[in-house]
C-alpha cells in the first residue's frame, strides 16, 4: 500500500475485479465476458468461480477504495478505464492478473 499525498484530495473508485494466476486464464475470462449478453452478471459469476481474491465471493466487489491503497499498475488501469463498460484487457500486478470492472470514480472537489 502506498501513501497518498496529503496536500491534495485523493480520487476514489468503486471497482470489481477477478484475480487469476496466469495470462491464459485471464484471456479466457475476458473472452467469456465479452461474448456474454449480460456482461456484468457474467463477470460476477466468473469472479465467484475463478477469482483467487477473497472478494470473489462477493462477485469480485472490492467496494470503494482511495487512491494510494492498491498496487500502482492496478490503480493506473482503474483510472484509465471507462465506467460501467466491459473490460477489454487485463492488468498484471505482483499478485497476478486482474480483470477489472469500474463502477464509479469520484474526483476530489
Amino acid at each position: 500500500m502506498r501513501r497518498h499525498d496529503r496536500r491534495r484530495k485523493p480520487r476514489k473508485a468503486h471497482v470489481r475485479h477477478i484475480l487469476v494466476a496466469n495470462k491464459p486464464e485471464a484471456k479466457q475470462i475476458l473472452e467469456e465476458i465479452n461474448a456474454s449478453k449480460k456482461p456484468l452478471r457474467t463477470f460476477k459469476k466468473l469472479a465467484k468461480k475463478y477469482s483467487n481474491c477473497p472478494s470473489g465471493g462477493k462477485g469480485g466487489d472490492l467496494g470503494e477504495f482511495t487512491e494510494g491503497q492498491m498496487a500502482q499498475t492496478f490503480e493506473d488501469a482503474v483510472w484509465a478505464s471507462k465506467l460501467e463498460t466491459m473490460p477489454t484487457n487485463f492488468t498484471r500486478t505482483q499478485f497476478g492478473f486482474h480483470v477489472i470492472w469500474v463502477h464509479s470514480i469520484v474526483l476530489p472537489d
